[in-house]
């Protein structure tokens, strides 16, 4: 029996659509949602998601402010234009794309950005609120696999979940976002041995490695009727592809993401979603 496909589209229009609704609603009150993105160089990826990122912006009202700088910035004046981003009122969101140049720190980077408007989750501020379970603004790609859950009424109470991810950006954060739901869960990357017994085990498998010439997810790994979120994005075979192949691992699995059109629109979705809940804390501190 084929499982259920998860339609990462289709999730994220409904989630455009409450914030959609929010934005005229901070509109009646005089805040006028808008995100700030900086983008580095001329990463051609980069520069598309960017793009997409702007484009959503304007599907659901939100003004958008964009610094396109040179790839040779340094890290203080790049730090000068985020501190002046920190103090302009009219600006909710701020969005350093990832990755930076080499002369440039990552940490340094997101560090500076006020968490009030941290709309990626990464300063250490909000990384560390989510750990105590207290964050307002988290990471874009973790929530919007929380939404995809709460989306298809899947329960996480109890259920072994395993990651195949330990990044700032996905793994860590969504370890903390499982356990809030209390399942279990055990976090796997390149030196975890026996991996195939461990994603046999599991009633969740959310994988994002990211290099098929390295590591694919089979439907041998995974149980019968297991849930299969596979968040990696690359180029193989002159695909776009994730860590499985969708059409053989939907044959075992209940619900599974394709790639594209799973996890990817889900991290734009939620994007919007921190930008407008940050105009939201903007508005209550001014009163």
């Amino acid at each position: 029996m084929t499982g259920i496909k998860i339609d990462g589209k289709v999730i994220a229009q409904s989630v455009k659509e409450r914030v959609r609704k929010a934005v005229e609603e901070l509109n009646t009150q005089g805040v006028n949602p808008c995100l700030a993105t900086i983008l580095i160089g001329e990463n051609p990826a980069s520069a598309t998601y960017v793009k997409n990122k702007h484009n959503a912006c304007q599907e659901v009202g939100i003004a958008t402010k964009d610094h396109k700088l040179d790839a040779n910035i340094t890290q203080s004046e790049l730090s000068s234009i985020i501190d002046n981003l920190n103090s302009d009122s009219s600006v909710h969101g701020i969005l350093v794309q990832l990755p930076l140049p080499k002369q440039l720190d990552e940490f340094t980077t997101t560090s500076r950005i006020s968490p009030l408007k941290d709309v990626d989750g990464l300063t250490p501020h909000n990384v560390g609120l989510l750990a105590m379970k207290k964050a307002v603004l988290v990471a874009c790609t973790p929530s919007g696999i929380m939404e995809i859950f709460e989306y298809h009424g899947i329960n996480l109470d109890g259920k072994n979940v395993v990651l195949i991810n330990r990044s700032n950006l996905v793994g860590k954060p969504l370890y903390h976002l499982l356990l809030e739901k209390n399942a279990t869960v055990v976090t796997c990357h390149s030196r975890t041995k026996n991996l195939t017994e461990f994603c046999q085990a599991a009633d969740i498998v959310i994988t994002g490695v990211g290099d098929r010439n390295k590591f694919t997810l089979t439907p041998e790994m995974i149980k019968e009727d297991s849930i299969v979120i596979d968040v990696a994005i690359s180029r193989f075979q002159e695909k776009l592809v994730g860590d499985s192949d969708f059409d053989k691992i939907i044959q075992k699995a209940s619900f599974a993401t394709p790639v594209p059109g799973g996890v990817g629109p889900m991290t734009v979705a939620m994007l919007l979603k921190n930008t407008i809940t940050a105009a939201s804390l903007s508005s209550q501190i001014g009163r």
